[in-house]
């Protein structure tokens, strides 16, 4: 269906299982030291998208003619506080406290590229927290070291069964990449 061989630059094995679901061969790609920094002054809501163009550009001299390059960023966001992936453990519990009780978003930025094409886009799902203890957020941590997930936690796991009252918009989105939009600008990439 796409004309193109598909080239996954992620090292999250959730990114990858996620595009498994659409049941197209692809291959993963990664680059080591790739700068994730953004502008101070971007607004939250626009950085994961610039984080996945950066990582796009990054591939750049590596894309071959008949190469399709996905690259994706996912950050969350709570009363405007951009919330990455944790330093560590201690992070990770000062993250959960700060999420515990709230709604906030998760962005995902992903950008397709070829030789003659790229197409950036943002998904934006809304989760709300129910309260956590500090009991249940040290045993997430402790038991799931979600140190590789923004925001330090995977919907997926232990703590999306125990807190996530509510999503709108993508499950998948929240698990690091929009799997449903992705299909659809996929399709765009004929010949």
């Amino acid at each position: 269906m796409i004309p193109y061989k598909i080239l996954l630059a992620s090292k999250s094995p959730r990114r990858r299982e996620i595009l498994k679901l659409l049941r197209l061969p692809f291959t993963v790609v990664t680059i080591e030291g790739i700068d994730e920094s953004y502008p101070h002054d971007l607004p939250a809501s626009e950085v994961s998208e610039y984080i996945s163009r950066k990582k796009a550009e990054a591939f750049s001299s590596r894309i071959g003619d008949d190469d399709l390059l996905i690259t994706a960023d996912t950050v969350v966001i709570c009363d405007g506080k951009i919330m990455g992936k944790p330093k560590d453990s201690e992070d990770a519990v000062s993250m959960l406290r700060f999420l515990s009780g709230k709604t906030h978003e998760v962005t995902s930025g992903v950008t397709l590229s070829t030789k003659e094409k790229t197409i950036s886009f943002t998904s934006v799902s809304k989760v709300t927290f129910s309260h956590l203890t500090d009991e249940e957020i040290r045993f997430y941590v402790d038991s799931f070291h979600p140190l590789d997930k923004a925001g330090a936690y995977g919907i997926q796991e232990w703590i999306g069964a125990v807190a996530v009252e509510k999503i709108d918009g993508s499950f998948y989105n929240v698990m690091g990449l929009p799997v449903h939009r992705l299909y659809q600008e996929l399709k765009k990439f004929k010949r």
